[in-house]
């Protein structure tokens, strides 16, 4: 029985020696590991991140009539130029009853307000002219004189403060009854003009639309809306983990989705104060203007994302980030050039502005080195073995 078990452990012993042996013979037949190398190269690294809007107007402005009424026409269309003073609508008033027969009594109340105040000044005058004839006769004293001119000039002076009235009630009721008056001249209340020179970018009414002026209560019906094309900006949101990185005065390169390849420089003009949230987190508005546009024609509203250039190296020697290496205790970066065959020497380096995918060396290494790719897959290198 005990020899039994003696032979059992030696065969075991030798078949586990003769597995050892195997498998030292196989890991001699592999082929050792071979390094590549990379060279430093000349790269402009641009560190940015990225804003999400769209192109709208620098200004746009919101044409409305001043008087209620029903659009009678419409002259112009979306994407025609005006100019300021152009004719952009004609509005037909359709007068209200109730304050059409208030300006009616109103007339004919200062109308007896007239007549009345003519009846008092030709009182007036009468008692005026006989008692310039008693003072010139000597007969009355000079301060009773100047009572009853006081008082005749104040006639007069009611007068024509009546008729001033009574034209403007006919004016005020022309007005509620046309939407105009031979008072205003060129500037018919009815015709609605353009404030501001610009294209049309949208005419939301038509012909037969009824609109409403703008007052304290009403902001009023929109005829038109207008903006300079030419002075466009760009509108977007950023995270708020993004937004601690951005300051006003940074450069923008605008891409527009539906302008292909073709950029656009901007810049970054407004961070709001305040963020708003929006699917679960908190994003702040940016605005960034847009400089000369003249060669190409961008339509108002146009998607668009906004290349914030956060920092920016040009023709600097760099390599891939991925070249890297961190000493273990010293946190200091630092990379392996070859020195020979397969051989390698370790070269502490000063690392400037990454993009994720190279990065800046300031000190450390000349463009003529070779730098080890060492995280390559071929096999298993000795640190990952540490």
């Amino acid at each position: 029985m005990k020899r039994t078990k003696t032979v059992i452990a030696l065969v075991t012993i030798v078949i586990a020696f003769g597995v050892a042996l195997f498998y030292l013979w196989r890991k001699n037949q592999e082929d050792p590991i071979t390094y590549t190398s990379e060279s430093p190269t000349e790269q402009t690294i641009v560190v940015k991140t990225v804003a999400t809007g769209s192109i709208v107007p620098k200004e746009e402005v919101l044409i409305k009539p001043n008087i209620s009424g029903v659009v009678e026409e419409v002259y112009v269309e979306a994407g025609e130029y005006v100019k300021q003073g152009d004719l952009i609508a004609q509005i037909k008033v359709i007068p209200n009853v109730s304050n059409l027969t208030s300006a009616k009594n109103n007339i004919a109340s200062n109308r007896t307000a007239l007549q009345t105040a003519e009846i008092n000044f030709k009182t007036q005058k009468a008692i005026y002219d006989r008692q310039k004839e008693l003072f010139d006769k000597g007969v009355i004293a000079a301060n009773e004189f100047d009572q009853v001119s006081n008082t005749y000039l104040q006639a007069k002076q009611q007068v024509e403060q009546a008729r001033i009235s009574v034209t403007q009630s006919r004016q005020n009721y022309d007005i509620i009854k046309t939407g105009t008056t031979s008072g205003l001249g060129n500037i018919a209340q009815t015709q609605v003009r353009a404030t501001v020179s610009g294209m049309v970018l949208d005419v939301p009414v038509k012909a037969g639309n009824q609109v409403i002026e703008a007052n304290n209560f009403n902001e009023g019906t929109s005829i038109a809306s207008l903006a300079d094309v030419k002075k466009m900006i760009f509108e977007g949101k950023v995270d708020e983990s993004e937004v601690g990185k951005i300051k006003e005065g940074l450069p923008l390169e605008i891409t527009v989705g539906a302008i292909e390849n073709e950029k656009f420089d901007a810049i970054l003009d407004y961070i709001a104060p305040k963020g708003v949230a929006e699917n679960g987190a908190i994003q702040f508005e940016i605005k960034g203007t847009l400089k000369k546009i003249d060669s190409t024609f961008i339509r108002a509203g146009l998607s668009a994302n906004a290349s914030i250039i956060l920092d920016k190296a040009e023709k600097v020697l760099a390599i891939k980030e991925a070249l890297v290496q961190y000493d273990k205790e010293t946190k200091k970066p630092y990379v392996e050039i070859v020195v020979g065959d397969q051989k390698f020497e370790r070269k502490d380096v000063e690392l400037g502005i990454s993009d994720g995918i190279f990065v800046e060396v300031k000190t450390g290494i000349s463009k003529d080195d070779k730098i080890k790719v060492w995280n390559q897959v071929q096999g298993i290198p000795k640190y990952a073995q540490q």
